[in-house]
């Protein structure tokens, strides 16, 4: 026990030592706080029920236990992660040397790569899992439907990232206003599709919501980073934020649920309401107020290290974090109902079992990222025809686990 926590007293002081003495340390913590939100999130709030073929389907306690949606609030961090992501962006494009064009490709392929490893490594297992070990396609769609919904975040993520110049523009000009056109945006849908007029309103104008609702708080981020969102802001933020929050889920009958609930008719996250917004807005505030705090903290190397660490495989946790879990619960399903990993996530046991699991996942999602921090650089070796085939397996899995095949 001696000899590790030397070792990781040397790897903290290894990074300290490593660290630009103009590395803004506060962004950094707030992003790996809020990727780490993502996994907790999912491995604390998916559950998988057996059926009596020996097949996965989803589930979820929030189903039984309507008292844990306070929970969802808090792990619900995409606000936070958005506005630090406009805030990162903001900086990476003052310092760009070459193009805008050259800046935008340069981002997009970082993002791109590890979404199109993950993709081709399930599409190359599918086959196997169900020929060479006889996995039911059930499970098998389950747990392509668990891999790919995080990913939904990386296809918005790269478009609001291509719109930076524009958001530049919007800051310079507006400030922190910029993001009040978006709020508003999302407000009309949301009155559109929930109010007097729902049932003349067509389904697919909720689709309206998925730009607006995530761009708000990267347009907060960047109006940030332009140095536009004093302290009197970020207090405006957070009090609005809350009580707009507050009215929405009292007043005008939001769920509470900041994600889906299986059997309820209205969903707050896909694509975002109002809802979403409003708790973004008050994190972002919370965010604001709170960065020197933060940046003092994170001087010290024993917690400045995990930070680096995070960050430096942000896309690895994001792709890679469910199938860690399935990892566990695949084999698992072999053996019955296990608790906290196979079984109705409907009883207090379950929860503790499952809290029980979450070192496991985490140890997992260890092991397997040794490997797929790989497809995070550069492909060097990787020519014209491995891409290709890459890419074909990537979408031939997108169709499978989006049910279209």
């Amino acid at each position: 026990m001696s000899s590790l926590a030397t070792m990781a007293r040397r790897t903290a002081r290894t990074i300290e030592s490593g660290t630009p003495a103009h590395r803004d340390r506060a962004i950094d913590g707030l992003r790996a706080l809020a990727l780490l939100a993502v996994p907790t999130g999912h491995w604390l709030l998916g559950g998988f029920t057996l059926s009596s073929d020996g097949a996965l389907h989803n589930a979820s306690p929030l189903g039984t236990f309507a008292g844990l949606a306070p929970v969802s609030w808090v792990l619900q961090m995409l606000g936070i992660f958005f506005l630090v992501g406009g805030y990162a962006s903001v900086l990476s494009y003052r310092r760009r040397k070459g193009s805008t064009r050259a800046w935008l490709g340069g981002r997009l392929a970082r993002l791109g790569r590890p979404v199109l490893g993950v993709t081709a490594v399930w599409a190359a297992l599918l086959p196997v899992l169900h020929f060479g070990f006889d996995v039911p396609v059930d499970t098998l769609r389950t747990a392509s439907t668990l891999v790919i919904q995080p990913l939904w975040f990386v296809g918005v993520y790269t478009v609001v990232t291509a719109l930076t110049p524009l958001c530049v523009r919007a800051a310079r000009r507006l400030g922190v206003w910029a993001a009040a056109p978006l709020l508003g945006s999302v407000a009309v849908v949301d009155f559109l599709r929930y109010g007097p007029y729902a049932d003349a309103v067509p389904s697919w104008l909720s689709l309206l919501n998925i730009l607006p609702g995530w761009l708000f708080a990267y347009q907060l981020g960047v109006s940030w980073g332009e140095g536009r969102v004093t302290r009197r802001h970020a207090w405006g933020l957070l009090i609005g934020g809350a009580a707009l929050f507050a009215a929405l889920l009292l007043a005008f009958g939001y769920p509470a649920s900041m994600v889906g609930v299986p059997g309820e008719a209205r969903t707050n996250s896909h694509p975002p309401s109002l809802l979403v917004l409003a708790l973004a807005a008050g994190q972002s505030g919370a965010a604001i107020l709170l960065r020197d705090r933060l940046g003092r903290l994170l001087k010290r190397p024993a917690l400045w290290a995990p930070v680096v660490v995070v960050n430096l495989s942000a896309m690895t946790i994001l792709c890679w974090h469910q199938t860690a879990m399935l990892t566990a619960a695949v084999p698992a399903s072999y053996l019955g109902e296990v608790p906290g990993l196979v079984g109705a996530p409907d009883s207090v046991g379950w929860i503790l079992a499952r809290l029980a699991w979450m070192p496991v996942f985490a140890g997992l999602l260890l092991l397997i990222g040794r490997y797929a921090r790989g497809f995070e650089s550069p492909w060097a070796g990787a020519g014209p025809g491995r891409r290709t085939f890459a890419g074909l397996l990537a979408a031939g899995f997108a169709v499978f686990a989006l049910g279209l095949a």
